[in-house]
Protein backbone atom coordinates (compact mmCIF):
# COMPACT_ATOMS: atom_id res chain seq x y z
CA UNK A 1 0.00 0.00 0.00
CA UNK A 2 2.75 2.15 1.28
CA UNK A 3 4.48 1.90 -2.50
CA UNK A 4 1.14 2.98 -4.25
CA UNK A 5 0.79 6.02 -1.85
CA UNK A 6 4.40 7.06 -2.90
CA UNK A 7 3.88 6.43 -6.57
CA UNK A 8 1.02 8.33 -6.74
CA UNK A 9 2.55 11.26 -4.63
CA UNK A 10 5.87 11.41 -7.42
CA UNK A 11 2.85 11.23 -10.29
CA UNK A 12 1.65 14.16 -8.40
CA UNK A 13 4.62 16.13 -8.26
CA UNK A 14 5.25 15.22 -11.56
CA UNK A 15 2.47 16.85 -13.29
CA UNK A 16 2.67 19.98 -11.51
CA UNK A 17 6.83 20.11 -12.72
CA UNK A 18 7.92 19.91 -9.13
CA UNK A 19 11.67 18.31 -8.53
CA UNK A 20 11.49 14.65 -7.67
CA UNK A 21 13.02 14.01 -4.49
CA UNK A 22 15.43 11.65 -3.21
CA UNK A 23 13.51 8.24 -1.45
CA UNK A 24 15.19 7.18 1.89
CA UNK A 25 17.45 10.37 1.94
CA UNK A 26 20.14 9.88 4.89
CA UNK A 27 20.50 13.16 6.02
CA UNK A 28 23.11 12.79 9.23
CA UNK A 29 26.93 12.00 8.41
CA UNK A 30 26.94 9.85 11.21
CA UNK A 31 23.08 8.19 12.15
CA UNK A 32 21.57 6.11 10.68
CA UNK A 33 18.38 8.79 10.18
CA UNK A 34 16.83 8.97 7.10
CA UNK A 35 13.82 10.85 5.78
CA UNK A 36 10.69 9.41 3.64
CA UNK A 37 11.10 12.20 1.05
CA UNK A 38 14.16 15.01 0.66
CA UNK A 39 14.99 17.86 -1.68
CA UNK A 40 18.09 18.02 -0.06
CA UNK A 41 19.46 21.11 -2.09
CA UNK A 42 16.67 23.37 -0.78
CA UNK A 43 16.83 21.75 2.29
CA UNK A 44 13.46 20.28 3.07
CA UNK A 45 12.21 16.96 4.25
CA UNK A 46 8.87 14.88 4.27
CA UNK A 47 8.23 12.50 6.80
CA UNK A 48 5.41 10.10 6.42
CA UNK A 49 3.43 9.92 9.90
CA UNK A 50 1.69 6.14 9.90
CA UNK A 51 -0.04 4.34 12.80
CA UNK A 52 -2.01 7.13 14.31
CA UNK A 53 -4.68 6.08 15.04
CA UNK A 54 -3.54 2.22 15.17
CA UNK A 55 -0.74 3.06 18.33
CA UNK A 56 1.95 2.92 15.43
CA UNK A 57 5.36 3.36 16.58
CA UNK A 58 5.45 7.06 15.85
CA UNK A 59 2.95 7.63 18.09
CA UNK A 60 4.00 5.01 21.37
CA UNK A 61 6.52 6.51 24.07
CA UNK A 62 9.47 5.31 22.97
CA UNK A 63 9.13 6.16 18.85
CA UNK A 64 7.97 9.17 19.00
CA UNK A 65 11.24 10.47 21.26
CA UNK A 66 13.02 8.72 19.10
CA UNK A 67 11.12 11.11 16.16
CA UNK A 68 11.62 14.16 17.98
CA UNK A 69 15.59 13.72 18.19
CA UNK A 70 15.92 12.94 14.44
CA UNK A 71 13.08 15.73 13.45
CA UNK A 72 15.23 17.95 15.68
CA UNK A 73 18.71 17.10 14.74
CA UNK A 74 17.41 17.75 11.03
CA UNK A 75 16.23 21.20 11.96
CA UNK A 76 19.41 21.61 13.31
CA UNK A 77 21.13 20.72 10.44
CA UNK A 78 19.24 23.31 8.57
CA UNK A 79 16.18 21.15 7.22
CA UNK A 80 12.72 22.23 7.04
CA UNK A 81 10.93 19.54 8.12
CA UNK A 82 6.99 18.42 6.85
CA UNK A 83 5.22 15.36 8.50
CA UNK A 84 2.00 14.37 6.97
CA UNK A 85 -0.32 11.90 7.65
CA UNK A 86 -1.12 8.81 4.94
CA UNK A 87 -4.45 10.26 4.34
CA UNK A 88 -2.58 13.64 3.11
CA UNK A 89 -0.53 11.77 1.00
CA UNK A 90 -3.56 10.34 -0.52
CA UNK A 91 -5.76 13.40 -1.56
CA UNK A 92 -2.95 15.41 -2.39
CA UNK A 93 -2.69 17.40 0.63
CA UNK A 94 1.12 16.26 0.92
CA UNK A 95 2.00 17.46 -2.66
CA UNK A 96 0.32 21.10 -1.96
CA UNK A 97 2.03 21.56 1.54
CA UNK A 98 5.65 20.85 -0.81
CA UNK A 99 4.34 23.02 -3.68
CA UNK A 100 4.04 25.78 -0.91
CA UNK A 101 7.32 25.39 0.40
CA UNK A 102 9.49 24.66 -3.07
CA UNK A 103 8.11 27.88 -4.41
CA UNK A 104 8.16 29.81 -1.35
CA UNK A 105 10.41 32.99 -2.08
Amino acid sequence: MAENRYLFFLALLAMRKLPEPVQEFKFHPSRKWRMDFAWPDQRIGLEVEGGIWSGGRHTRGKGYLQDMEKYNEATLMGFKLLRVTPKQMDNGDAVELVERLLTKP
